[in-house]
């Protein structure tokens, strides 16, 4: 038996003029994000960069299909419901054995 681990990472590229005003935009977007669909989701570098942010996400489950369409689906979520551009993304799809749990 196997698990899948979907991994999601994007750059977004924002209008924001500071850091206060970048985080105003990317934070919620990302909690809208974690409380709609199952995934864990960081800020991960930019974090000092008012034009830009790489954020990502991630989904584990045991149905490959499952975990690639539900991150598809947040992907497309979270470009559509953000005062961001989503400049850059990359999704990742990997399998780990379980036969040694079972």
């Amino acid at each position: 038996m196997k698990a899948y681990l979907g991994l999601y990472t994007a750059r977004l590229e924002t209008p924001a003029r500071s850091l206060k005003e970048k985080r105003a935009l990317i934070k919620p977007a990302l909690e809208r994000l974690k409380a709609r669909f199952p995934v864990s989701a960081a800020r991960l570098y930019g974090l000092d960069a008012w034009g830009y942010e790489v954020v990502g996400f991630t989904l584990l489950g045991n149905d490959p299909a499952w975990v690639e369409a539900t991150l598809r689906e947040a992907a497309r979520f979270l470009a559509q419901n953000g005062a961001f551009r989503v400049a850059l993304e990359e999704f990742r799809l990997e399998a780990f054995e379980l036969d040694g749990l079972i």
